[in-house]
């Protein structure tokens, strides 16, 4: 009997054409299948082969889930464990793992696009961009979840990076009052993506004064990433130096300005 293992895929954000070439053959191969049915593109998971098992981890619990990825691993069957965007991001990956561990489960995992990174293209933005901001942030806001003090976003805010917030939608009026009362003007620029890649995909943009509006006047409730920051909408940036022609790096010389000739 071959030795079954488990494969964590990153399903990417939506749109099928964006899974990895390696996602891809996993989910052609497997014999089971895990989804996450609230979150994964349905024609995803009809790349499968036929005869295969399929189980919306959405219906599930965790021991189920756990049950069905030992059993049929040590049945020698290829479990695929399939989650939406990078299963590295909020993706309960770490807690599946260490039990697959526990029970010596083989397991790997393949990442995949992350929603993050989506939005930003539907959004036609950079994260980041060179005398704006340098840094993104990446967290969750939610009122069932639990967050260190340290890591709220009023305190988060004070840095006025890009943040990109996960599972924040429903409570975006709250959102935005933290934001400002953290450090943000009311007229940083803010973009929201419902279903990024999906044929429904919607985008709106707004400030943090008027976005929580018109998000409800779209009736966005959930399945929806905020991405906020002076990059989403930049009144100004700086050409990237690399690629200046003056700039010298470990593959090309660059050519002297004219002031430096002239010294």
């Amino acid at each position: 009997m071959n030795e079954g293992r488990v494969v964590f895929i990153g399903a990417g954000p939506g749109d099928p054409d964006l899974l990895t070439v390696k996602a891809r053959r996993i989910i052609e191969q497997a014999d089971v299948i895990i989804y996450a049915g609230s979150l994964v593109n349905p024609e995803i998971v009809k790349l499968r082969k036929p005869g295969s098992e399929l189980h919306n981890s959405a219906l599930l619990e965790r021991p189920t889930i756990n049950e069905l990825m030992v059993k049929n691993a040590r049945e020698g069957k290829l479990v695929a464990r399939v989650h939406s965007g990078d299963p590295a991001i909020y993706g309960a990956l770490r807690e599946q793992a260490d039990h697959l561990k526990r029970e010596s489960v083989k397991y790997e995992t393949v990442p995949g696009v992350s929603v993050l990174t989506a939005a930003a293209a539907a959004l036609d933005m950079e994260l980041t961009l060179t005398d704006v901001t340098q840094t993104v942030i990446v967290t969750r806001a939610s009122v069932r979840v639990p967050v260190p003090q340290r890591e709220s976003l009023p305190s988060l805010s004070q840095h006025q990076a890009t943040m990109v917030i996960f599972t924040g939608i429903h409570v975006l009026d709250q959102v935005a009052k933290e934001l400002v009362a953290g450090g943000y003007p009311q007229t940083t620029p803010v973009g929201v993506v419902y279903k990024a890649t999906w044929p429904d995909q919607k985008i709106i943009t707004g400030t943090l004064e008027d976005i929580a509006r018109k998000v409800r006047k779209a009736k966005i409730y959930k399945t929806a990433l905020i991405v906020v920051g002076e990059a989403v909408k930049p009144s100004h940036y700086s050409l990237s130096k690399l690629y200046d022609p003056t700039y010298t790096h470990s593959y090309r010389r660059g050519v002297q300005s004219e002031r430096e000739k002239s010294k």
